[in-house]
């Protein structure tokens, strides 16, 4: 006898009814917002563009107002200024380039990331006349399908009116191949890459076809089959192989081709991978699990931690208060100049508003210049990447160190922010003190 299909209760649809409603609405509204967004963060384009029509010819130059700017509205939005700046050059194109896109979006028709598909996928569509076509087009399947849908349709639809070939338009995009990381959580991050699809997808054929030969070895863990006792088990999903044996060979192999040879001792497969560690001392003595992170940023697990100090050629002590958290004091066995030590361990990262870059990557600054008098101590030395010591300098911002390693900085329309320095200790302490 066929099962019957369940009956659910009427209100309990009515109450969805009212859900689903309440949602278009509100996806309607946030368009409305965004639209309205867009619209500012392009006026605000226009100004930092208008301010670098004044500049000196080189790029740096007047591309200084423009990091200003974003610097202002990223403070004020607490926000990363380099998102700001990419925002700002987006809502301009968009404004300028993709008004009928804009249109919709100021009329809860299609959603903000809807929009960002049309526009990202529709900028290699130079001719006005051409993109306005292709515009028109891709904002009626936007009205009525996913963001997904949209972007494979635009794709589609720009090869059949792009002027150039696929080839041609290969050549250029190539150039644009790169690497990132991006943080994540519980001590996890994600590397990616851009590169020709051929390539991608060999690598990750390769990769696919390793991790298969390794489960056909060693067999899953959920295997039933018993009549092999001494048979190796693996736990290991497929996506996890893949990702141990693209970590090995990026950390163990070396490239086929190395033009190095002949000029770096042991070529390009001698170099080491270089991280910076901090591990409190409780977690490195196995009494704490909790605490460690590298470069400042990415909390990572202890037992990872502990094998990476076992392994490390040298390492720093680092002196906290005890209720703060912040640096009093630097130590190492195999010494460096010690004023750059401290301040790049009190630092951990670039100290202007938002920025995470990695203090190992920054600059020391003088946070009052040393040519008016700024002294080279603790201070006043602060790390800031190339960005935002270039900013520092070639704009009005500044930036005021205070006692405790705390920022103020002050930006050109008279706005302060401040930046303190980061905490080692990330708990609450006894309040009793310490017996020493």
């Amino acid at each position: 006898m066929p099962d019957r299909p369940p009956v659910f209760d009427d209100r309990e649809d009515a109450v969805l009814t009212e859900v689903v409603d309440a949602l278009v609405e509100s996806e309607r509204a946030l368009a409305e917002l965004e639209a309205a967004r867009v619209a500012q963060f392009a006026a605000a384009m226009r100004v930092a563009l208008r301010r670098s029509e004044h500049r000196p010819r080189a790029v740096q130059e007047r591309e200084m107002a423009l990091r200003s700017i974003a610097a202002e509205i990223g403070v004020a939005l607490r926000w990363n200024d380099r998102t700001v700046q990419r925002r700002l050059g987006e809502a301009l194109q968009l404004v300028d380039d993709f008004p009928a896109t804009l249109q919709a979006l100021s009329e809860g028709r299609i959603s903000a990331r809807h929009a960002a598909a049309i526009r990202d996928v529709g900028t290699e569509l130079v001719d006005p006349t051409v993109r306005a076509a292709f515009e028109g087009r891709v904002i009626v399947r936007a009205a009525s399908d996913t963001v997904a849908g949209t972007r494979a349709f635009a794709r589609a639809l720009v090869e059949e009116l792009h002027p150039t070939s696929v080839t041609e338009r290969f050549e250029q995009a190539e150039r644009q191949r790169r690497v990132w990381i991006d943080d994540d959580v519980d001590g996890m991050a994600r590397l990616g890459v851009i590169d020709g699809t051929a390539k991608i997808r060999a690598m990750y054929d390769r990769l696919t076809q390793q991790a298969r030969a390794i489960r056909a070895v060693a067999r899953p863990e959920t295997a039933t089959d018993d009549s092999d006792p001494d048979a190796v088990r693996d736990r290991r999903t497929i996506d996890q192989v893949r990702a141990d044996l693209l970590c090995d060979l990026m950390l163990t192999g070396a490239p086929t081709i190395d033009p190095t040879i002949d000029t770096l001792p042991g070529g390009l497969g001698a170099i080491r991978a270089h991280v910076s560690v901090v591990v409190p001392a409780l977690t490195a003595a196995g009494a704490s699990d909790r605490g460690a992170s590298i470069d400042g940023l990415s909390p990572i697990d202890a037992g990872t931690a502990r094998r990476l100090l076992a392994g490390s050629p040298a390492w720093d002590r680092l002196v906290t208060h005890p209720i703060t958290g912040s640096v009093l004091a630097v130590d190492r066995y195999r010494p460096s100049p010690a004023l750059q030590r401290f301040v790049r361990a009190r630092d951990m990262h670039c100290r202007f508003p938002g920025c995470r870059q990695p203090a190992r990557r920054c600059d020391l600054d003088h946070n009052r210049d040393h040519a008016r008098g700024g002294p080279t101590a603790r201070c006043n030395l602060a790390c800031l990447c190339k960005r935002h010591h270039t900013l520092k300098t070639e704009t009005p911002w500044v930036a005021h160190q205070l006692p405790d390693g705390s920022i103020e900085w002050t930006s050109p329309l008279g706005r302060r922010a401040s930046n303190r320095p980061g905490r080692y200790v990330a708990f609450v302490p006894e309040p009793d003190p310490p017996p020493f």
